[in-house]
């Protein structure tokens, strides 16, 4: 059996409760002890994903978050305590877990995901969860995921409400489902959430993640479920059907601008002090719908997040310019 059996005592092992289920049984954990599962983002959603997952017998987990454990974070990000408080985050999740389960393969990076970097990361996995909870990871990874045929599960935190869904790999994509960003950035900082928020939908994720894995029918890839934790309320939708987007913005990375490129930073100097190119120019938001542009040559609309270059790519896409590419920037502020 394998890795299926690591932890084995006399007539026990780790996952003998899991393994009585019919869904499981030993073929089924041994299909999880063999699969790849790359976590994006091991905050308040990752934390609870990253526990049960390592707990299920995954063999391999690949964590990617660039920031430290900070206090303010601990009422959420449980994986965590006041020992971790100033370091990465991928490195403290790491420890955490083997601790938690020694045979266990974990591989932390302590960096931020991009356009660059994430098909590399997401052809070397068999799930991609993404618990980033932030709008330019979840279409760079959704993209990347929809191209190369790979499972992703997603979900969004705030408040005391959120979502969670299977996109991809035969399903269609984030795009299909929210083909369009909200009129205002909210995150966890400015608009607070309650750590069991988090948590549920977290550990949603995890569940949703191993069905995927053991190939459970019906799959949990196609549906959405949606949670409004405050009003103990939970309500779920399939969208098989969804029809993916013509006129797709993609988010892009730094080194993928050109000279050739039209580069637009949103930002004002004193938001974003270093403009991203040598090319790049400043211009204000509220200006796009009059500026002189060439529909030769492709836009790239910067800002820190994705949304304010989201929203001008629209402006721009209202008056025939439909290519246009995202840059979500916060190495330039």
């Amino acid at each position: 059996m394998g890795r299926g059996l690591r932890g084995a005592g006399p007539g026990m092992n780790r996952y003998a409760r899991q393994m009585v289920l019919p869904e499981v049984g030993a073929q089924g954990q041994a299909r999880l002890s063999c699969a790849r599962v790359l976590v994006i983002g091991a905050g308040g959603l990752g934390c609870p994903a990253l526990q049960y997952l390592g707990a299920a017998g995954i063999g391999r987990i690949t964590i990617m978050d660039p920031d430290i454990a900070e206090e303010s974070n601990l009422h959420r990000q449980v994986l965590y305590s006041m020992a971790d408080l100033g370091r990465p985050k991928a490195l403290a999740a790491q420890e955490h877990l083997v601790a938690t389960s020694p045979d266990l393969k974990v591989a932390a990076l302590q960096d931020a995901l991009t356009p660059a970097n994430a098909p590399a990361l997401v052809h070397d996995a068999d799930l991609v969860l993404d618990c980033a909870d932030s709008f330019a990871v979840s279409y760079i990874l959704s993209d990347t995921c929809h191209a190369l045929g790979k499972p992703l599960i997603s979900a969004s935190a705030l408040g005391q409400s959120g979502y969670v869904g299977g996109f991809c790999c035969g399903a269609p994509s984030l795009r299909a489902v929210f083909p369009d960003l909200p009129d205002r950035a909210a995150n966890c900082a400015t608009a607070g959430v309650l750590g069991p928020v988090v948590g549920v939908i977290g550990a949603m994720q995890a569940q949703m993640g191993l069905q995927v894995l053991l190939g459970s029918d019906p799959s949990p890839l196609g549906l959405l479920l949606s949670f409004n934790l405050g009003g103990f309320r939970c309500s779920s939708f399939a969208f098989h059907d969804a029809p993916e987007q013509d006129q797709q913005m993609r988010f892009i990375s730094r080194c993928d601008l050109t000279e050739d490129d039209q580069i637009i930073e949103l930002r004002p100097a004193s938001e974003a002090p270093t403009l991203p190119h040598p090319q790049a120019r400043r211009v204000a938001p509220e200006s796009l719908p009059t500026l002189p542009l060439q529909d030769s040559a492709r836009i790239v609309l910067c800002c820190r997040t994705g949304l304010r270059a989201w929203q001008a790519g629209r402006v721009l896409q209202a008056r025939g310019l439909n290519d246009v590419a995202l840059l979500a920037d916060p190495g330039a502020s």
